[in-house]
């Protein structure tokens, strides 16, 4: 059955392809951030250990309440790992080192580039696509990003 909550079906689409690719994207940070918290090596380990935790605890939250947002709009998910490497923008860049440092910067360029994802995509989904609920939860989602990329950035200074 269709969806018919005031949004053209062609906007709609639209906007489920925007999601699509968020959630690929907070999938990939998902599964980098994890392992972070599983091959952090160092003398920091046990607290950096408990930190990546509560950074994909989180992610993890965010990737369920995407994955909801495209099923509310009457649309499927991709699920499948060559679905999600194919539609994100992030890498899955490898490390020398399993130190905390170098897991932190690169989790923290994944999560500024996944707020500037977000924030192109605000208006164009308020305005064009007319759909201000999902703007206004994206917005959600850039605050959310702001917030942990803060926390890691705190984690360089």
């Amino acid at each position: 059955m269709k969806t018919n909550i005031g949004i053209k079906q062609e906007n709609i689409s639209k906007i489920a392809a925007i999601l699509a690719k968020v959630l690929a994207d907070e999938f990939v940070l998902y599964t980098k951030t994890k392992r972070a918290h599983w091959n952090v090596e160092g003398p920091d380990f046990y607290n950096k250990h408990l930190f990546f935790e509560q950074q994909y605890d989180a992610i993890d939250e965010i990737v369920d309440t995407v994955a909801e947002r495209i099923r509310s709009l009457g649309h499927y998910t991709p699920a499948t790992l060559k679905d999600f490497l194919a539609l994100t923008h992030l890498t899955e860049e490898l490390q020398e080192k399993n130190d905390s440092n170098g897991f932190i910067k690169e989790l923290l360029i994944d999560h500024e580039s996944i707020i500037i994802y977000l924030r192109e995509n605000i208006n164009l989904i308020a305005n064009d696509l007319q759909d201000a609920g999902t703007s206004d939860f994206i917005t959600g989602l850039v605050e959310n990003h702001e917030k942990m990329a803060w926390m890691l950035r705190a984690h360089l200074n």
